[in-house]
């Protein structure tokens, strides 16, 4: 099986449980909190879980936070393709998660942020078999023209998959141009996608996003997935749970999507695999909370008719 090459970098995640977002000028009534590595760590996780070997590109630095990546990079077995950042820390999110399970972002870059062409030049890309990036790469303004011109002008790079990310909307359109030309796969949420492509219809819009590309991967939380390649459009539905934390679910999508996808061939089998990998994620508090991939291999070989429906 092939290696990752994941360029987005880890942050740490504050992880506050709250009975409802605070309006203007409140403060949150908190029922429990926590800390762990997320951000460009979480789809590392998945894929190692889904049997592939993973390693960051992104930044890594010295200092609290980061020692706390290092911790949970050696507990999944992944490892640096670069040096880590002598001067800088990696940067903080805290997440808001409400009872229902969603949450919501506010986020400060550090280590993670930060990325120059040398940085880029020590990564033997030709070590790896796919390469990831999100949105927030080409957001952070201490890195995304180093980045985006690496994408571009990169012959060997490995085939790039793409998340846009929930901060889409705001990527300069002349760093997003290359990394969209150049991506092989796309994985994007439903609002994303509607960005992307001026779509509604979310059949049309997935088929926008993998025109003259391998394909792409439409993902629309409880409702499931869409799937585009070779001309087909297929909706795959959902692997229903009581989810009680979708942080770092979309993430578990993509990793798990494309470790199968590297272990198949096949497609079809691996947006199964990453919609009841990501539904399980959310039925466990934290980030970074893909599941192994021998029950999520026992759950598909039952068959769809035997799992469960949620009222």
């Amino acid at each position: 099986m092939s290696a990752l090459l994941q360029m987005t970098g880890p942050v740490i995640d504050l992880l506050y449980e709250v009975a409802a977002l605070p309006r203007s000028g409140e403060e949150a009534v908190v029922t429990g909190f926590a800390m762990a590595p997320g951000g460009g760590f979480n789809a590392m996780v998945a894929a190692r879980r889904a049997g592939m070997a993973a390693m960051c590109g992104g930044g890594v630095g010295t200092g609290p936070f980061s020692e706390l990546v290092m911790a949970g990079f050696a507990s999944e077995g992944i490892g640096l393709a670069r040096p880590r950042d002598p001067v800088r820390d990696n940067g903080c999110c805290t997440v808001l998660i409400e009872p229902s399970g969603e949450r919501s972002f506010v986020a400060a870059p550090n280590a993670e942020g930060h990325m120059t062409a040398a940085d880029l030049a020590a990564i033997s890309v030709r070590d790896f078999g796919w390469t990831l990036v999100s949105g927030y790469s080409l957001h952070y303004d201490g890195m995304n023209a180093a980045i985006s011109g690496w994408i571009d002008r990169t012959a060997a790079l490995p085939p790039l998959v793409f998340d846009p990310s929930p901060l889409v909307a705001e990527l300069p359109a002349d760093l997003l141009r290359p990394v969209l030309a150049r991506a092989t796969w796309i994985s994007a949420n439903a609002s994303e996608a509607r960005h992307l492509t001026g779509r509604t219809d979310l059949d049309e819009a997935v088929a926008d996003l993998a025109r003259g590309r391998d394909g792409a991967i439409l993902r629309d939380g409880a409702r499931g997935c869409w799937l585009a390649t070779g001309g087909r459009v297929t909706q795959i539905p959902p692997f229903e749970v009581r989810a009680i934390d979708t942080n770092g679910a979309g993430d578990t999508h993509i990793g798990s999507f494309l470790a199968r996808l590297d272990a198949t061939g096949d497609a079809l089998h691996a947006a199964r695999y990453a919609n009841v990998a990501a539904a399980l994620s959310t039925t466990v508090k934290g980030p970074s909370t893909a599941p192994p991939e021998a029950g999520v291999l026992a759950l598909l070989a039952q068959g769809t008719d035997t799992w469960p429906r949620m009222p």
